[in-house]
């Protein structure tokens, strides 16, 4: 625990390196295209739980696992964005049912520490091409679902992205008050 507070606190955070492909802008709503760097990831699947409470127990897990509760015991320092696979039903609404991911950090890319959480699995992700928009504040679910509407309507018909799932990312501690990044990311294909 005390790891996963000194990892959130004092740690610098590790950007998913990416570049910017395009830019776009309809009716003053932002956004950009950018490839995505693939790599390994720490993930693991929430269900049965609403969105925000199941995103929260996922991102804890994850913490302790970069904070030492790991076969190796270290602590890995932070990356962002920590990710959250969310999978939309007919509506619009989001299903009770989220995969929390967290890349993980360049120096142990090659050879993850295995997570004392049998949850928590390491993935293998190839690189991918989004659509982006960002916004602030404390992010909650009516907040992607209405970011994501934004950027699909954006988008318009004309964008090949996939529709059954996109990602919720938010990128700073929840003991930073102002300033904050959120996004939603609608992948490419």
């Amino acid at each position: 625990m005390l790891g996963m507070i000194k990892n959130s606190l004092l740690s610098t955070v590790e950007a998913w390196p990416y570049r910017v492909l395009g830019k776009g802008e309809k009716e003053q709503f932002s956004y950009e295209e950018r490839a995505c760097e693939g790599g390994r990831f720490a993930a693991v699947e929430v269900a049965g739980k609403p969105f925000d409470e199941a995103s929260k127990e996922g991102v804890l897990k994850l913490l302790k696992y970069v904070g030492g509760t790991n076969d190796k015991g270290v602590g890995m320092g932070m990356t962002a964005p920590v990710s959250i696979t969310a999978f939309p039903a007919e509506d619009g609404s989001l299903q009770q049912k989220v995969k929390v991911s967290l890349r993980i950090p360049s120096q142990y890319q090659a050879n993850p520490p295995c997570p004392s959480d049998e949850s928590i699995k390491i993935e293998e992700r190839q690189g991918m091409t989004i659509y982006s928009t960002q916004f602030g504040g404390y992010a909650k679910e009516v907040d992607y679902v209405n970011y994501a509407a934004k950027l699909k309507s954006a988008l318009g018909s004309d964008a090949a992205y996939r529709k059954d799932f996109y990602f919720c990312n938010g990128y700073d501690p929840p003991m930073k008050p102002y300033g904050r990044r959120n996004e939603v990311w609608f992948v490419k294909e």
